[in-house]
């Protein structure tokens, strides 16, 4: 039944025998909890006028005997007719009044007739007629009598084993005093095993994980500890042979004369509902972690997209770039691990790039990782992701780089820069294709083709034991060097013209021309910064632009007679290794003297040499330049 509900005052019954009945008779709707509507007698008995009766609901005029009013509700349903005196309305004074009610069925939608007799009324008649009947009848009558309440216990035996739901009862000291056969069924254990012994003990001992349940703990025992009603939802039985099953039951005090004295308790198998809720769980897991993949592939697209809106294909048409076209040709249609090595600015993820595109991972993104800006302690969260509270600051599950990749392209930049003791973990993928995210025991597989790039000599860190030699080799399975820009001066005027095409458009600037003059200054430079120097040359050279004239702003070092020409000119004058690390050297030491050892900033040597300040950083370690001995020569 459910909760009471407020009703409006019943109208006045036409029926003169409802109305001039002796017996008190009440109409409900067991389904929605109403009494619909209560004769004068019923007013009496229960000490509250029809107004007020007819707006009291079922269960609060017969407070806690819920589970009581259901199984006499279903028995006058079932059967037509049914009698209880298990039910103690309250009485308006807050006295329980002991009846006992005959039920009728009446009509199609469930409403039920209860007549109602006071027991203290009737006991007294009883007395004197029982006087009678035992002067008359003697012990023909108590036999009818005995047969009279052993009918009674076979009808209420009837209606326990007609219950879907599993029920028993315990006392007071939590023995059990019946089982029903649904219960019997469900636990395993006969009426016979359960009755008389501590139910509790027997079929409620452990909690789902195993460990211990105490018994004081026990909401069952609660019930009649407490006189509540207690319901639970997320605990299990344990059946006979040991296997347990998820339940949910309501335990309701037993009263006896206004005191508790046990119990009964209803209870169900939910095992299957919870099966499907945690299915349903996992799905709903499964489809916010893909939201979240996509929503960071997505914002990672993006991010790619505005990186390299300036430009997107390999220019070039040299010998040394249609060589490296060659090689990305020949290695994309594989999924074999390539190593891009080559200065900085030369253009590895371009190489990168092509090779993705124009592999059957076309579909799947190219994420790309910069090694070199991921902070040493953020290395392992950043490849392989995290899940909640894994550390501090873990306030959600996070997908790594790695899985962000599944079925696409991986591009680890600078991977020389990986830590050690995380070179092992990535080995691992490489060769397994597997990995745990940080906090979590469950291994994860991928799909993954890396592209490596370093502009450092791996060979020699190996050597000096700073990178795994195991790892490089599972690297080096194919390596592409990315020719710096000095090694292919016949694709500066191309580069340059797409450079000032693109900055045009940007700027929104237009008729701007390289002159044959600038093109041959610019095919004579020695290009310290490869492309990523031109280009940036080229986009200042288009802002300072001035009445449609270009300004080119070459270093003071490249103020000399050109070694080259444009196209068809005499071959620049060759320099040995050991001759361009000299002259690299001397440029940045210039440099770094004229800025007071200042790398970074506008005013600083990267700005002066129009390339990055990491890039000279890397540059000035790889040339074992002294910038703070330059930065003292300076200030003296």
């Amino acid at each position: 039944m459910s909760a009471a509900i407020t009703l409006s005052p019943p109208a006045e019954s036409a029926d003169p025998v409802f109305e001039g009945a002796p017996q008190a008779m009440l109409v409900i709707d067991p389904a929605s909890d109403r009494v619909l509507d209560a004769n004068p007698a019923a007013c009496r008995l229960f000490g509250y006028d029809r107004e007020t009766l007819c707006a009291t609901s079922v269960t609060a005029l017969h407070p806690s005997q819920r589970p009581d009013l259901i199984v006499f509700s279903q028995a006058v349903l079932q059967k037509g007719r049914w009698w209880t005196r298990s039910l103690t309305p309250r009485h308006a004074t807050g006295r329980e009044l002991k009846v006992e009610y005959v039920g009728a069925a009446f009509g199609s939608d469930g409403k039920l007739l209860l007549t109602a007799t006071d027991l203290e009324e009737l006991r007294r008649r009883n007395v004197d007629a029982e006087a009678d009947y035992y002067v008359r009848g003697g012990l023909a009558e108590w036999q009818r009598v005995e047969r009279f309440f052993r009918d009674i216990e076979r009808e209420n035996q009837l209606i326990l084993s007609a219950a879907g739901e599993g029920i028993y009862g315990v006392n007071a000291e939590g023995k059990t005093t019946f089982v029903n056969p649904a219960a019997e069924r469900m636990l395993g254990y006969t009426a016979e095993e359960l009755v008389g012994q501590d139910i509790h003990s027997m079929v409620h001992h452990s909690h789902a994980d195993g460990s211990h349940y105490p018994g004081h703990d026990c909401p069952i025992y609660g019930a009649f500890r407490d006189g509540h009603i207690h319901t639970v939802g997320d605990e299990v039985f344990w059946r006979k042979d040991g296997t347990s099953f998820w339940v949910e039951y309501t335990s309701t005090p037993i009263r006896d004369r206004g005191a508790v004295v046990g119990a009964v308790v209803v209870f169900r198998d939910v095992s299957l509902k919870r099966e499907a809720d945690e299915k349903l769980r996992a799905a709903l897991e499964e489809v916010e972690s893909l939201r979240q993949k996509l929503e960071l592939e997505n914002a990672y697209l993006q991010e790619e997209i505005r990186a390299e809106s300036n430009h997107r294909g390999i220019i070039g048409t040299s010998a040394a770039i249609q060589s490296v076209l060659r090689q990305v040709e020949l290695v994309a249609p594989t999924d074999a691990t390539v190593l891009v090595t080559g200065e900085s600015g030369t253009g590895k993820e371009l190489i990168a790039r092509a090779i993705h595109e124009a592999s059957k991972r076309l579909d799947r993104p190219l994420i790309r990782v910069n090694c070199a800006a991921i902070p040493r302690e953020l290395f392992e969260s950043e490849f392989f992701g995290h899940v909640k509270g894994a550390f501090t600051g873990a306030l959600r599950d996070r997908i790594g780089r790695f899985e962000l990749a599944d079925g696409g392209t991986l591009f680890l930049d600078e991977v020389g820069e990986i830590p050690l003791e995380l070179q092992g973990k990535l080995l691992r993928v490489l060769q397994e294709g597997q990995f745990e995210r940080v906090g979590e025991e469950r291994t994860r597989h991928v799909d993954v083709r890396v592209i490596a790039a370093t502009n450092r000599d791996l060979k020699s860190e190996v050597r000096k034991g700073r990178f795994r030699e195991d790892l490089y080799f599972r690297l080096n399975v194919v390596p592409i060097e990315s020719v710096p820009l000095r090694e292919r001066r016949a694709d500066i005027p191309l580069l340059a013209a797409h450079f000032l095409r693109g900055t045009g458009r940007k700027l929104k600037t237009e008729g701007l021309r390289l002159s044959e003059g600038d093109m041959r200054r610019l095919a004579g430079y020695d290009w310290p910064g490869n492309v990523r120097e031109l280009e940036n040359m080229i986009e200042r050279a288009a802002i300072l632009a001035r009445d449609g004239r270009l300004r080119i702003e070459l270093p003071d070092s490249a103020h000399r007679p050109a070694a080259v020409a444009v196209e068809n000119t005499a071959a620049p004058s060759l320099l040995t290794d050991a001759d361009r690390r000299d002259r690299d050297r001397a440029n940045i030491t210039a440099a770094l003297q004229s800025c007071g050892g200042r790398i970074f900033g506008p005013n600083g040597a990267a700005a002066l040499l129009g390339v990055k300040p990491t890039t000279l950083a890397s540059r000035i370690k790889v040339l074992g330049i002294d910038k703070g001995s330059l930065a003292e020569t300076a200030g003296n």
